[in-house]
């Protein structure tokens, strides 16, 4: 299967996390404005399959009120909570 280039994938990352749900998508803004770039292609397609996921499991993975039992997505969501959290604490 051919994967698109990483910059392709990227620009669908960043339209894909318009979710319409305020909360997660202020979360998800703040992880595309320093995150994004960082992630390799593996870590890209784990994001890319987060984002098919429902907006209220995102948003529960995110705040940390729930773990993801897939691996993969886990693994995603760390990354996502990790940054995110660095630019909370840096705004502080």
């Amino acid at each position: 299967m051919n994967t698109p280039p990483s910059d392709v994938r990227r620009a669908r990352i960043v339209w894909r996390c318009r979710r319409g749900m305020r909360e997660l998508d202020l979360l998800l803004e703040k992880f595309l404005s320093s995150g994004l770039e960082l992630l390799e292609d593996d870590d890209l397609e784990r994001m890319e399959n987060l984002l098919i996921q429902p907006d209220q499991d995102i948003l529960a993975w995110l705040t940390g009120a729930t773990t993801p039992e897939d691996a993969n997505i886990r693994h995603i969501v760390i990354i996502l909570r990790n940054t995110i959290n660095l630019q909370s604490n840096a705004c502080d």
